[in-house]
Parts: structure tokens; sequence; C-alpha cells
């Protein structure tokens, strides 16, 4: 039955609110949300532009988490938009399957332009979740065709996240991600340690000195299962829907070497760290390690349109495609691979990064935005604070035995003072647009400021 608490207003085509037919809340089982809360007091989004969310009571809503950690150059650009309407009236859909179309070439193409020296080939998909999986597949198909089929483990991280999918899942480390689903899992998975340090590195300012030799464990996790055995080693450059947590000084680049010793294929997912929030292109632009494969999504078209990517080095692509046989030499793809709407939508993004310079211009920003993190230290249950690039956590103390709600009570009364923040457990993390203005990081964090003042 749809209550009075169950319904919402509804923008109009002009996003004015037509309060005379408002939707039902019901029907709607919505994801990573706690439904019964939510229908009970909804937090509705109507409109955007900019750095601005528009609530459905008409306020204002500064993004300081771009959407989810996805729509870097801020909402509703209208070279996006205008592509997406010019090529649905001109083609809406192509199957990709033995067939093309030019927008879609054209997009892998000035991706890989983007992309570290060694890795020039695109498999579309169509999020995070996808490309995820199909890393891991591509992974297996690998070394399959280099007759070394034995290599089917996958070692993925603690506190990880690699989307949805079962193999996202299985090598991701966020347990109650996994714990409604532990039974039907892939069985060759072995985890690393998370790198997360508060005793060393508390209020570090970007990268951490201390916690390298994590990296370590992953020569304990080799002589326990055998090179010959392992795959693929999949991690974030940085760990960002767990927390924000950053790889200390070293780490990254004691991973690569491990990998190369053994032979073990490197995955990043740069979902999150991809197209300019860490103040470069990628993350493996910004800490100088290059993977065997990189998968992305969010910011590849700006949200726009879902899309999700896997860019390969080329021997993959050379091993898996050209010493097959005649015919299709990866049974894998997706109904709306390299779809043209969303392939119109990331080359109209990847022109605005070029244009504005939107990556630059977050590595101008890092230290005044760095300021403004380090800024709240000393705010009340404040226990750690963390930034890199233009992403920021805030880490506070759990409340007794009531983990999370701390953070959650934060992010609610956030939203309610105009500023959207993302709360993972405790911690707070902020990640806004690339085009935030320096008196909005300001705006954003009093207003943080404010709420932690008032949260018991």
């Amino acid at each position: 039955m749809t209550t009075a608490s169950s319904t919402i207003q509804a923008p109009s085509r002009n996003s004015a609110i037509d309060a005379a037919t408002p939707p039902s809340l019901e029907e709607l089982w919505m994801p990573f949300t706690a439904n019964r809360a939510f229908k009970r007091a909804p937090r509705m989004l109507v409109a955007a532009k900019d750095m601005y969310y528009t609530a459905a009571d008409g306020r204002r809503i500064l993004d300081g988490t771009a959407g989810l950690w996805c729509v870097n150059a801020g909402h509703c650009r209208e070279s996006i938009t205008a592509a997406i309407r010019e090529q649905a009236g001109v083609m809406d859909y192509a199957p990709p399957f033995q067939m093309g179309h030019p927008l879609a070439f054209e997009l892998a193409q000035q991706l890989t332009r983007m992309l570290p020296d060694g890795i020039d080939h695109v498999f579309f998909g169509n999020s995070g979740s996808e490309a995820v999986d199909t890393s891991l597949k591509i992974a297996l198909a690998y070394w399959q065709a280099k007759g070394e089929p034995q290599r089917v483990r996958f070692i993925g991280r603690q506190r990880g996240y690699h989307g949805v999918g079962f193999g996202g899942i299985a090598v991701g480390g966020i347990e109650a991600n996994r714990k409604q689903f532990a039974g039907q899992l892939l069985p060759a998975v072995d985890h690393l340690p998370h790198t997360h340090d508060l005793a060393n590195n508390a209020y570090t300012r970007g990268q951490p000195e201390h916690g390298a030799h994590f990296a370590d464990a992953l020569e304990d996790l080799v002589t326990k299962h055998g090179a010959n055995t392992i795959a693929a080693v999949i991690i974030e450059p940085v760990a960002g829907s767990t927390g924000v947590i950053i790889p200390p000084k070293g780490y990254l680049e004691r991973i690569r070497e491990i990998c190369d010793k053994h032979g073990i294929l490197l995955i990043f997912d740069e979902v999150i760290t991809g197209f300019g929030r860490l103040g470069a292109s990628f993350g493996a632009t910004k800490f100088g390690v290059v993977p065997d494969m990189m998968t992305v999504a969010k910011g590849i078209t700006n949200a726009a349109v879902p899309m999700g990517a896997v860019c390969v080095r080329h021997a993959i692509y050379d091993t898996v495609v050209n010493t097959a046989n005649a015919g299709i030499e990866l049974f894998h793809g997706y109904t709306y691979s390299g779809h043209p709407l969303a392939a119109a939508a990331g080359l109209a993004t990847l022109e605005i990064y070029r244009t504005e310079g939107l990556f630059e211009r977050a590595a101008s920003l890092e230290s005044v935005w760095e300021d403004a993190v380090h800024s709240l230290r000393g705010s009340p249950n404040v226990i750690d604070l963390r930034n890199i690039g233009i992403v920021g956590a805030i880490e506070l103390e759990p409340r007794p035995g009531a983990p999370g709600a701390r953070g959650f009570e934060t992010f609610v009364k956030c939203f309610e003072a105009g500023v959207l923040v993302r709360s993972t457990a405790d911690t707070v993390a902020l990640s806004p647009p690339l085009i935030i203005e320096r008196d909005q990081i300001s705006q954003m964090f009093e207003v943080v400021r404010g709420v932690l003042r008032n949260v018991a």
C-alpha cells in the first residue's frame, strides 16, 4: 500500500515539481540502500547542473561526490548531452557481435592515446562491474592461449571493491558485499592484506610513508599456491569504496616487481581513480606503475550513459586474438558493448577533459583540497583524515555497539545542510567534480565541519 511517506514529487519536463501525480516508491527495489528506511524518509534529487543537484524541495545541493565518483566534468554538460541527442537521432543502436559502428572504434582510439605506454587495446562493456569480470575472463583466456591453463587463481585484496558481478565479489574484500553470496563465489581466490594502518599513518597528507611491506604478502601467497597457478592480481591503486585507502609509498611498485618476478598479470581497477580523479589521467600515471590491464568506467562518459572498458597491453590482445584459430577468439561480450549513445558521450567527455584541461586543473587544486581536508583535524570524533588528488576521507570513531551509525548520520545531516557526501561505515568520503571552484571547496568543508560538531 502506498502511504504519504512513500510518494515523492516528480519533476516535469521543465524541472518544475508536479505534485499532482507523485510516483509510488514501493515498487522500486533500490541498490545498496536500506529500502525501508529510505522510503520512510526519502532523499530525492530532481535536477542537476555543473556543481549542484536540485532536491525535490527545491534546495540546491553542492555535489561533493561527483554523483558516485563519476561526474568528473560536472553535471549536464551541453556538449555531452548534445552528442547523445544527436546520436540518438542518427542511430540509436548497433549490434556489437560481428558488426561495428565508427564511434566505438573512434572512442577506443581516443582512449588509448590517454593510456600508459603499452596499453593499446580496449574491450567495452557497460559498467565497472562488467569491466572487472571481463578482465578476469581475459586473464584466463590469455593463460590458456599461452599454454598454461593451470593458471586460474586470482589474488584480490581485503577491503577491495571490484563491483558486484560474481567475479568482482570473489576478488573483492568487503565482507558485507560477500556474505549473502559466499556459497557460490569463485573458488580459486585469495586476498592480500589491506594497507590501512591508523597506528602508523593517521593524518598523513598524500601517500603514507609506512606500509610498503604489506606488498610482501604477495610473496607469501605465491609460496602458498605456487606462481604457476596464479593468473592475476587485481587491486585498486587507491581503494575508494571501502573508505579511501591510499597506497603507501613503494607499495604499488613492489606489487609490480613481484608480479614481474613470477610472471603474474597485474590488473588495476581504475573505475574510480581514472579520468583525473587523482590529478592525473589514471592512477597508473599518478604512481608511475603500469599494470597489464586496467578497468575503467564512471568518468569515461561523465556518467551520462553507462559504459565500462578493459584496457589491455598489446601482448595480451596479440596472444588471445592473433594466435587463435580462425573464428571468434574470445567468447565474451555484451549486447550493449560500445553502445552508440555511450560512445558519443565518451567522445564528448574526453574532448572536455582535453580542452578544459581538467586533469591538470585537478592537480593544481590538490594542495588547496589537501589543506581543506586536514582543516577538520580536531573536529569531534575524527580519528583520521586522508587525501590524494581530489579525494578526501574523514574517518570517525564508531559509536559503541553501532558501527556505521555515526558515518551515516553525518551523510544525512550534510544532505540536509546542502552538501552531498558519501559514507561507508564510519568514513565520510568526498570526491567532487573536477570543475569545483575554491570557494565551493571552502563551502563544502564549512558545512561538513558544522555537521561534525552536531553529530554525537
